[in-house]
């Protein structure tokens, strides 16, 4: 059953507060992670109903939370510069500074990961789901890219800069890593949500979350 939380969010009420008051409307006892794997998008079907969470691995044995439970720290050690290649346009002006969590592992930080593992092969209409990045509240821009073997972006899944909602199709039984990147130190809030027609009957089912990221510089 979805939480009274997540219809706030589902029906855009979270969002006008996060406008209005600019602090998060969330749960007062946060788990905060800092480092380790985490399918920071996480998209299960049970029970009848689509599941958006955060599966955290960075603890043994890994477990399920719910998105507004957490506050991810984006560390020091993410600051970097923009690389002088067009290619990376979408992250600023060439040598600004931005914090990237990697697409590749580096102990040190979070290595994000998108996860679907726990829907079977079947279940949805084109064996995939969609997760919908919404609204963004920040002191900057965020966005959710991959690399490819050469080093250079190969696609930009998620960008704030140019307007939101993005839009991510990923496949069911599925696994994948990207870098998340922010252009400027502070907190931020970020809208997500999940959607899929069953391939049984049509029907659309979907759930959302509200997510929090703390840069530090």
């Amino acid at each position: 059953m979805r939480t009274p939380f997540r219809l706030l969010v589902a029906s855009g009420a979270l969002v006008g507060a996060l406008v209005a008051t600019g602090t998060p409307a969330q749960a007062s006892s946060q788990v905060v992670i800092s480092q380790g794997h985490v399918d920071v998008v996480g998209v299960a079907y049970e029970d009848g109903e689509l599941n958006l969470h955060i599966h955290d691995e960075s603890v043994d044995p890994g477990v399920e939370r719910e998105p507004h439970e957490v506050t991810f720290q984006v560390l020091p050690q993410a600051e970097t510069t923009v690389p002088a290649d067009p290619a990376y346009g979408f992250l600023g002006a060439a040598g600004d500074p931005v914090w990237i969590l990697p697409q590749v592992e580096n102990p040190e930080l979070i290595w994000p990961g998108f996860g679907t593992e726990e829907i079977e092969p079947g279940v949805f209409q084109g064996d995939s789901v969609k997760v919908t990045f919404a609204f963004v509240a920040g002191p900057g821009e965020v966005a959710v890219y991959t690399e490819n073997a050469f080093g250079l972006p190969d696609s930009v899944l998620v960008d704030s800069g140019d307007g939101l909602p993005d839009t991510v199709t990923l496949p069911a039984g599925d696994h994948m890593h990207a870098n998340w990147a922010f252009d400027a130190p502070g907190h931020y809030w970020v809208v997500v949500a999940a959607s899929g027609k069953l391939a049984a009957t049509g029907q659309t089912v979907a759930d959302a979350g509200l997510y929090h990221f703390q840069v530090l510089s």
